[in-house]
């Protein structure tokens, strides 16, 4: 059924990034190239975990699905942003922009619950090394990551659900690039009290919960490694967890500044959401990569396959 809104709203304009008309060209060229960065890197992270046996591991299995999410947050609202500096058309039609949001928050929260996933699993591996394997079993985790996916699909649908049957004023900017929840909520006409009941209560839990289990296993790590502080001890957990911890730092410190640590929707927000939309999915792959040693076999037995074949 397609949505409809009670105001006969039908459409919405992206009033898009707080520059310049004259700078478009030179931001148009710089998320374009982030964007391309972002689906190719995380493509051929997918590609490698796939190809190579050696990451076929649950922290790589979780990886895998991570860096699907960021290609799919990312291709959600940065073409859009891209269509619209070079079109000028800030246009976006009703049904789009709710789909839009949908999705948004799909990607968004299983990010969300899947660092939550992953921060266990490291937790296994430094404080119950020998039991990781069985712990950590192939059933477990296709059920953490299918429970994931099967939790962000009802709670976007929730809220997208309470969010069609509202009213919206004649005003029907939104300062912003991409249909936010919170920005959309702030042009409705309706009552919007259960709204923000559910968004502070369910979706509240559903963000805190995750963030607490992060928390909680890195205190845990932290409490097993300084029991023993050893230098071989500590540069294996910082190889282990490392990648991970500065992942969710920039993931949760990026959208706290958004939506928790700010009181009114300005361009600050703004570029604090460029953080986390555009540059946290392209900076995922490398991050994960970089100081990491069985990606870099495992993609320079990739290129010696291709010059194999060649």
């Amino acid at each position: 059924m397609r949505p409809e809104n009670q105001s006969g709203v039908s459409q919405f304009l992206l009033r898009g990034l707080p520059i310049q008309p004259e700078q478009e060209g030179v931001f148009f060229i710089l998320f374009l190239g982030m964007y391309l960065t972002t689906v190719l890197g995380n493509l051929l992270l997918i590609l490698l975990i796939r190809l190579d046996a050696r990451l076929h591991t649950p922290m790589y299995f979780f990886l895998s699905h991570l860096a699907f999410s960021d290609i799919a947050s990312s291709s959600i609202t940065i073409p859009k942003m891209l269509m619209n500096m070079l079109t000028q058309d800030h246009a976006i039609p009703y049904a789009g922009c709710i789909f839009q949001l949908y999705f948004f928050i799909v990607f968004g929260t299983f990010d969300n619950l899947i660092l939550a996933v992953m921060a266990y699993d490291r937790y296994v591996a430094v404080c119950h090394p020998l039991h990781h394997a069985t712990i950590m079993r192939e059933e477990l985790c296709v059920l953490l990551v299918a429970g994931s996916w099967i939790f962000s699909f009802v709670h976007a649908l929730l809220h997208t659900l309470l969010l069609v049957r509202l009213s919206f004023c004649a005003d029907s900017n939104i300062n912003h690039f991409f249909c936010d929840l919170t920005v959309l909520l702030k042009l409705s006409c309706s009552n919007i009290s259960l709204n923000e009941l559910v968004l502070f209560t369910e979706g509240g839990v559903l963000y805190i919960l995750p963030l607490a289990i992060v928390l909680g296993s890195y205190i845990c790590i932290g409490i097993i490694i300084l029991r023993f502080p050893t230098t071989k001890r500590l540069l294996k957990a910082f190889s282990t967890c490392g990648s991970h911890l500065f992942v969710v730092s920039l993931y949760y410190g990026t959208l706290a500044s958004v939506y928790f640590f700010s009181s009114s929707w300005d361009s600050k927000d703004i570029i604090a959401s460029v953080m986390y939309t555009v540059v946290t999915p392209m900076l995922n792959s490398f991050i994960y990569s970089l100081r990491n040693k069985d990606i870099k076999q495992a993609l320079e037995m990739l290129v010696n396959r291709a010059h194999f074949f060649k």
